[in-house]
């Protein structure tokens, strides 16, 4: 899978079919995929998995969800400490309640039943300007970057109140973002390429699944793309509207559009894989299919400094007429330092995750992300069942249910 040799003029025909009249091709999830070492290898310490955004540089690449069960300001700050970036939901529990404690209670100790309309009801309070303004500056107060997340309706009224309060970079995110939005009533959508143009910080898009589309985003100015729909662990996406693109697929072909974009404009957006990554080997496979970084919720949710308190929830559940996510309990397994730096506790892969990924480069000999994303990739769908029958029997490890 050599996203090298992309080319724009590559067009995806398949002699494959559903039945008469319905052309398709075969798309891979990471179950699906596995990473082929090659003639090197080298030592960790020579693998380098700092990642750039806009003028921003990180030593990580990896971001956390603008979910409300993931990050608030002090996760936000952790987050940044450590050397990666967390995204503060800017319409989510953050910037409805000035106290957001009995919001959480609520969310969290209702049951299974009525979790969908506790949380249909807390997210109808509306989102307060001054707690946007609020939020960012003390995020900027803890000495590090704030990263903020709107949805394309309100970009024009929140962009610039976040932008004036001290936001470093903004991202507009909804479950599928298009260049055109056409309405009965006439109203006009978005105009990204001129939202782009007077916003004074990096602006990143999403969500996305296509080449097309990436390409066409990355032409309009943005600084990076989010791609994927549904695969994240509380999206319910995938089931409710029947969109989706296995991530393996989605990402290589996302990342020939950034390719194509680079060689004909000398810019290079970031490509961003968002959901789906549990472990640490999902990560390695992001990247190796040619993400330059990626945008995970779960397995951060699972830290002792997230808000959630065990509970990691989507971020379309709460919508008041199709809720396309769900609440899940992921407990709380470690320090936000152990889940992204170890030492790893656990045998699952869901603790030091950059160390997983450090380790993964070094075996097949990629000593920067730019050269991870140069491996070969092999189809292979048996990868975590082969040789794992004591495990599955067992529940450890590779065989956990």
């Amino acid at each position: 899978m050599d996203i090298a040799i992309s080319s724009k003029k590559f067009q995806a025909m398949s002699d494959m079919y559903i039945g008469r009249g319905k052309a398709t091709r075969r798309a891979y999830g990471f179950d699906e995929i596995a990473l082929v070492p090659g003639s090197v290898t080298l030592d960790l310490e020579l693998c380098d998995i700092s990642f750039g955004l806009g003028k921003h540089k990180f030593t990580m690449p990896i971001i956390a969800s603008a979910m409300d069960s993931v990050v608030d300001v002090n996760f936000a700050a952790a987050m940044g400490k450590l050397g990666g970036l967390a995204v503060l939901n800017l319409q989510g529990l953050q910037t409805r309640y000035e106290n957001t404690e009995q919001a959480y209670t609520e969310v969290v100790q209702c049951d299974n039943q009525s979790f969908v309309e506790v949380m249909q009801r807390l997210y109808a309070k509306p989102v307060e300007e001054s707690l946007i303004k609020k939020r960012i500056q003390d995020i900027k107060a803890k000495g590090v970057l704030a990263a903020v997340s709107i949805t394309p309706n309100l970009a024009e009224k929140y962009g610039p109140i976040a932008v004036a309060a001290g936001c470093d970079i903004l991202i507009i995110q909804s479950t599928v973002t298009g260049l055109e939005h056409r309405s009965s009533t006439g109203a006009a959508g978005l105009d990204l390429v001129q939202f782009c143009k007077k916003m004074s910080v990096p602006v990143i898009v999403g969500n996305c699944v296509s080449y097309e589309i990436a390409y066409a985003m990355m032409e309009a100015g943005v600084a990076g793309i989010l791609v994927g729909i549904g695969p994240g662990a509380a999206c319910t996406s995938r089931s409710v509207l029947g969109i989706g693109v296995p991530m393996a697929t989605t990402i290589a072909d996302c990342a020939a559009a950034r390719n194509d974009f680079a060689a004909d404009h000398g810019k290079r957006p970031a490509v961003i894989a968002d959901g789906g990554m549990v472990v640490g080997g999902d990560i390695c496979k992001a990247i190796a299919c040619g993400a330059d970084a990626v945008m995970i919720g779960s397995p951060l949710a699972r830290s002792h400094e997230s808000p959630g308190r065990g509970f990691h929830w989507g971020m379309a559940t709460p919508s008041p007429v199709l809720p396309r996510g769900t609440r899940i309990r992921v407990g709380t397994t470690g320090t936000l330092e152990q889940i992204l730096n170890g030492p790893a506790h656990i045998d699952d892969g869901s603790q030091n995750l950059t160390g997983a990924l450090k380790t993964s480069m070094a075996t097949v000999g990629a000593a920067t992300i730019a050269e991870m994303q140069m491996v070969e990739v092999v189809i292979a769908p048996s990868i975590l069942t082969e040789g794992k029958v004591f495990q599955t029997a067992q529940n450890l490890g590779m065989g956990r249910s």
